[in-house]
């Protein structure tokens, strides 16, 4: 009866440690510092002589040169100004499109790819350093299960980069809105996308840790996945939009089957392209931007099967730990 109680105070404290170690590691001054550092960046940027207009069904370029416009439809005016003027670049279309393209990237590219990467590699220390018989054999005295305290840890993880992703949404959209004037609250969709792309990550980063104890394994293992994820991905997206001639059937199913199991960094990527609405100012990719066109994107499954992959990996790093000598 003692069992559901002891579990949920172990998982409780696992996260709190986890917290602990992050600022005795000064992990989380470093990523709160580069949080401030992109809000400044935001509130440098200005929009001058935009005006927002309504978009004519023919409006078909991403960006109009003067000049060219179709009749009937209106020309962009106005700048953009990066790092209080250092860097200017005509509007993209409109003072709202400007700002979300800035989003786009900010967000979209930046947070969720480097982003993503370098919490992937600042953590993959926390559970080796967990896991050393020194550390874990106090913990394991107590009656607390071993899967508790190894998804104490790795949800803790989460959570820590869950905070950061909200101060760094929150503190770039509050940047861009005072700056601007333009408030999407769109934006606010990059929170739950990159939480949910770096547990998948992070829970093969789990596994290795597990598995190994080592810390180095863990930072280049977890990057190594990260590619082939990421090129499992691409292929996939490639064949199905534009088929390669002479492909064999066993190869086309390894494909759509390593598609299926492995993590979809591209594809989550996509699913905040499209909240943003960025084909209407950004350069999509040709390969996802086809796939969508066959009506052959799926990317509710796309993302279940992302977690499926995570509950699997973590599922067994946890019958791992279950059996491990200490």
């Amino acid at each position: 009866m003692n069992a559901l109680p002891a579990t949920i105070r172990t998982v409780r404290w696992m996260v709190r440690d986890t917290f602990r170690q992050s600022l005795a590691s000064r992990l989380f001054w470093v990523m709160l510092g580069l949080t401030v550092l992109c809000t400044f960046f935001a509130m440098s940027v200005t929009v001058t002589g935009a005006e927002e207009r309504e978009r004519h069904p023919a409006e078909l370029p991403l960006r109009m040169p003067k000049g060219e416009g179709a009749e009937g439809i209106d020309e962009p005016h106005g700048t953009v100004s990066v790092g209080f003027g250092m860097v200017e670049y005509p509007v993209a279309k409109s003072k709202s499109d400007s700002v979300r393209e800035l989003q786009l990237w900010l967000a979209g590219i930046l947070a969720d790819t480097a982003g993503v990467l370098l919490a992937l590699l600042w953590t993959a220390g926390f559970l080796p350093t967990f896991l050393e018989p020194h550390a874990v054999t106090v913990l394991l005295a107590k009656p607390a299960p071993r899967w508790a305290l190894l998804a104490g840890k790795y949800f803790g993880v989460v959570l820590f980069v869950a905070l950061h992703a909200t101060f760094f949404v929150g503190g770039t959209w509050l940047g861009l809105g005072f700056a601007t004037g333009v408030w999407d609250v769109r934006y606010w969709l990059a929170v739950p996308l990159l939480v949910t792309n770096f547990a998948v990550f992070y829970a093969f980063s789990a596994f290795l840790a597990v598995c190994t104890r080592s810390t180095v394994v863990s930072v280049f293992g977890t990057l190594l996945f990260w590619i082939l994820c990421w090129a499992m991905n691409f292929t996939y997206l490639r064949l199905t939009a534009a088929p390669i001639q002479g492909i064999t059937p066993m190869a086309a199913f390894l494909v759509d089957a390593g598609y299926w199991v492995l993590p979809k960094p591209m594809d989550l990527s996509g699913i905040f392209f499209d909240l943003m609405d960025a084909g209407t100012y950004s350069t999509p990719v040709p390969e996802l931007d086809a796939v969508k066109q066959k009506g052959a994107f799926r990317p509710e499954l796309s993302v279940l099967a992302s977690l499926a992959f995570a509950f699997g990996v973590l599922s067994i790093a946890a019958y791992e730990f279950r059996n491990m000598d200490y």
